[in-house]
């Protein structure tokens, strides 16, 4: 059974910058699509961000292009998600959730098997 524990949210101003962990156990499957989702009040849960870690392809939504990246410690199995330029419309609950895969990864949350229990993101301007 795949465990999957983030860190690393907190409040920040706009502008600032956060740098969110995902640390991994269990894992049962060679290669797996990690994902970083974010849900806010009232809206549906959105997928921020992939890195598929067989070979460390990364994706990304648009709206956080060229500000977030995403990153593994493949020793630590952990995933980052580094956070710069934040804006007030990055705050949010942020998931951290996976799924074995033999190389292609999906948007939606229904792929995904594993969920953390979420880091809450809250950006104030």
């Amino acid at each position: 059974q795949v465990q999957l524990v983030e860190s690393g949210g907190g409040s920040v101003q706009a502008g600032g910058s956060l740098r969110l962990s995902c640390a991994a156990s269990g894992y049962t499957s060679r290669s797996y699509c990690m994902v970083w989702f974010r849900q806010a009040p009232g809206k549906e849960r959105e997928g921020v961000a992939i890195i598929y870690t067989g070979n460390g392809r990364t994706y990304y939504d648009d709206s956080v292009k060229g500000r977030f990246t995403i990153s593994q410690d493949s020793a630590k199995n952990t995933v980052y998600l580094q956070m710069n330029s934040l804006k007030p419309e990055d705050t949010a609950m942020y998931y951290c959730a996976a799924s074995p895969s033999g190389g292609s990864c999906y948007w939606g949350a229904r792929y995904y098997n594993y969920w953390g229990q979420g880091t809450q993101v809250t950006v104030s301007s």
